[in-house]
């Protein structure tokens, strides 16, 4: 498993490759742009070239670009949804350019419009922008289920793949802390194991492509997505040990965003891989018994 954290790109790619070194990384996430403005972000050449140079000889072994929360890409809205499929191309064009992993994005809100026809205008938007882009996988995040969020089940996370194509490059990025929310138990290894094998019977197992390791502030089935920093909340250390220690995960890039108004930092990334260390060596322990 390739435990890492979102980062910050202020002053490039390079400062946050650095950046996430420094913390300890094996994997790192980014925006594409500033997650508060519409307007794109175009890197430097020299940049690029620069930060794929260490990506191939150095500690990090994946990079994921976070798309922004602006965008919906469930909106009818003319302006919002023109501002969502360019936004969102932009950062699969840059996925490319840096040998991105994937592009993770939230499906989107129906704002009150029909849901199926909200899930149709998300799979038009998936077709437009991998049209948009080469290579880089797009990789839709399950969400908590707050509000009219898009996304909040396996089930309509396989509607959406379907209406998107079902491309070869459309994947999956699960998020234990929205998992959770959404009414999935995680907290232990054996509840665990059921929860992927429904999400492999449902999306297929290579479908499942990042991991977001989030602990959540509010309790199951609560529907809102309050991140908790590791282990503080609710999954706390027997449910974060054995999200970590999925046998099922590893290789994936595991990735820490923060909570509680504090972003993910070298402690909780120590913290993170202690906690899967224990996960491991209890199952092991129950293996042996």
């Amino acid at each position: 498993m390739l435990i890492g954290a979102h980062v910050s790109t202020s002053g490039g790619l390079v400062k946050a490759w650095e950046r996430a070194a420094e913390m300890g990384c094996d994997a790192m996430q980014i925006f594409n742009q500033s997650p508060r403005m519409w307007r794109p972000t175009q890197y430097k050449d020299n940049d690029i070239a620069e930060f794929r140079a260490r990506m191939a000889d150095g500690p990090i072994k994946s990079v994921v670009i976070h798309a922004v929360y602006l965008i919906n890409a469930a909106s009818k809205e003319p302006d919002i949804r023109e501002k969502s499929l360019t936004s969102l191309a932009h950062a699969l064009r840059v996925g490319d350019a840096i040998g991105a992993d994937g592009v993770v994005f939230h499906p989107g809100s129906t704002v009150g419009e029909a849901h199926e026809e909200a899930l149709e205008r998300v799979g038009d938007a998936i077709r437009h922008v991998l049209g948009e882009s080469e290579e880089c996988p797009l990789l839709l995040e399950d969400t908590a289920g707050a509000g009219n969020t898009l996304g909040r089940d396996f089930g309509e996370l396989a509607k959406l793949l379907e209406l998107g194509g079902g491309d070869d490059r459309l994947g999956i990025c699960l998020d234990c802390c929205h998992l959770y929310a959404s009414g999935y138990d995680i907290r232990t290894a054996d509840k665990l194991a059921g929860v992927v094998d429904e999400a492999f019977k449902t999306l297929g197992r290579k479908r499942i492509q990042c991991l977001h390791v989030n602990d959540s502030q509010t309790p199951l089935g609560s529907n809102r997505d309050r991140h908790a920093l590791l282990p503080d909340g609710e999954l706390g250390t027997r449910g974060l040990s054995a999200f970590l220690s999925e046998p099922r995960f590893e290789k994936l890039p595991a990735l820490l965003e923060g909570g509680q108004g504090q972003g993910a930092n070298g402690e909780q990334i120590a913290i993170a891989r202690d906690l899967r260390k224990k996960g491991v060596a209890a199952r092991k322990r129950r293996k042996a018994a």
